[in-house]
């Protein structure tokens, strides 16, 4: 098998709003540091939720709070507020991962029975090998990938199908560019 690499960092301020792309991104044992940490809030108490409200995926946040909120407001035309996410959302995992080349399979509506097309929001795109026509990264469940110093075991698949997510086994920082290897039990790389 030849190199995987890391060609893309996204972090998610504020839950259902637009990625931010980065270079470089700190790491710790619930994920990339600054990734959901906001969720938007009518007036009702209510939380509002990308799938419900589409207006949300328009907003890029400035990692401001009460700046994101503003825009936030004036893209979906009610008054709403951020507030701190505590806890994971039910059924989200530290990292999701996924490949480029299931991206452009998405893209194009080639996609594995009963899965969507829609955009994942993934933490981290990975560039797989040329020889690579299937979907590698489904075979990783079970297993841990080494980005740099950052090691991360992938658990499961999404609902959605496309990539993969993990937990954090080792917390550090990946960058764009950085080899991926695949270790078997924790130990040796494969590949």
């Amino acid at each position: 098998m030849g190199p995987v690499t890391v060609v893309g960092i996204s972090v998610y301020p504020v839950r259902g709003c637009a990625g931010t792309p980065l270079e470089r991104a700190d790491v710790g044992a619930g994920g990339l540091v600054g990734d959901r940490a906001y969720a938007v809030v009518d007036l009702s108490g209510r939380v509002l939720r990308g799938k419900d409200t589409p207006a949300l995926a328009g907003v890029t946040p400035t990692g401001h709070p009460d700046l994101d909120a503003a825009a936030v407001t004036a893209a979906v035309g009610t008054p709403v507020r951020l507030e701190p996410l505590t806890g994971r959302p039910d059924g989200a995992a530290a990292v999701h991962l996924v490949s480029r080349q299931a991206l452009e399979r998405a893209a194009s509506g080639v996609v594995p029975a009963g899965c969507g097309t829609e955009d994942p929001r993934a933490n981290l795109v990975l560039d797989l090998p040329a020889d690579d026509s299937g979907d590698l990264e489904r075979a990783w469940v079970g297993r841990r990938l080494r980005l740099g110093p950052v090691v991360l075991e992938v658990t499961r698949l999404p609902r959605h199908c496309l990539g993969v997510y993990a937990e954090v086994a080792q917390p550090g920082t990946v960058g764009v560019g950085d080899a991926v290897q695949i270790l078997d039990g924790g130990a040796e790389p494969t590949g």
